[in-house]
C-alpha cells in the first residue's frame, strides 16, 4: 500500500484556488466608490419563479465613472430588479428610468469605508476557513492512507506538502485582502 499511494494535491489546489476564485469575486462586489459592473453580480432577482442573477434578467453598463445602469429587458421585472439592488446590501438607491435602473454610486464617507473594510475582511477569513477545510480533508486522506499501512516518512512528506498549498492560499488571500483594503480606504 504505502509504495502505490499518491494525495491528489492537483485536487487540493484546484479547490483552494476556487475558495481564492471566490474571494475575488466577493471583493468585485465591495463598492469602493467608483462604479463597477461586478458589483451586481451577487444580487439576486426574484425571477419567473426562481432566483435569478440581476445579469440575467438585463445589460448593466457603466456609462460614467459614479454610474452604473441595468436595462431591464422584460418591464414586469423592474420592480422586482429594483427591490433586489435596494435590498442587497449595497448602500446604492436605484432610480428608476422607464426599464433603465439607474444606480449613483455615493461618496464614500470615512465611517462607511472602514464598515466596508471589516467586510471585505470577513469575506477574506471565510475564504480561509475554505482553505483549512480544504486542508483537512487532504489530512483525512493522509489518516486514513496511514491506517492502510502508508510510512511514517511518506506520511510526514505528503503532510509538508499539504501544509504548504495551505500557507501559499492563506498568504495569497492575506495580500488580496490587505490590497482591497488600500483600494477601500483611497480617498
Amino acid at each position: 500500500m504505502s509504495d502505490d499511494f499518491m494525495l491528489d494535491t492537483d485536487d487540493l489546489q484546484r479547490r483552494m484556488d476556487g475558495a481564492m476564485g471566490s474571494l475575488k469575486t466577493e471583493f468585485a462586489s465591495l463598492r469602493t466608490g467608483r462604479a463597477s459592473a461586478s458589483m451586481l453580480e451577487p444580487v439576486m432577482v426574484d425571477a419567473y419563479g426562481s432566483r435569478t442573477p440581476v445579469n440575467q434578467i438585463g445589460t448593466v453598463n457603466v456609462p460614467e465613472p459614479r454610474m452604473v445602469t441595468l436595462n431591464v429587458w422584460d418591464k414586469a421585472l423592474v420592480g422586482p430588479a429594483e427591490k433586489a439592488i435596494r435590498e442587497s446590501g449595497l448602500g446604492i438607491n436605484p432610480q428608476l428610468n422607464g426599464t433603465i435602473i439607474m444606480l449613483p454610486i455615493p461618496e464614500l464617507n470615512e465611517e462607511r469605508r472602514r464598515d466596508l473594510t471589516k467586510v471585505a475582511g470577513g469575506y477574506a477569513e471565510n475564504a480561509r476557513v475554505s482553505v483549512r477545510n480544504v486542508r483537512r480533508d487532504g489530512m483525512d486522506q493522509l489518516k486514513k492512507a496511514k491506517n492502510d499501512g502508508l510510512s511514517e516518512d511518506d506520511h510526514k512528506i505528503w503532510s509538508d506538502e499539504v501544509q504548504e498549498l495551505t500557507d501559499k492560499a492563506i498568504a495569497a488571500i492575506d495580500k488580496a485582502l490587505e490590497v482591497k483594503q488600500e483600494e477601500i480606504m483611497q480617498v
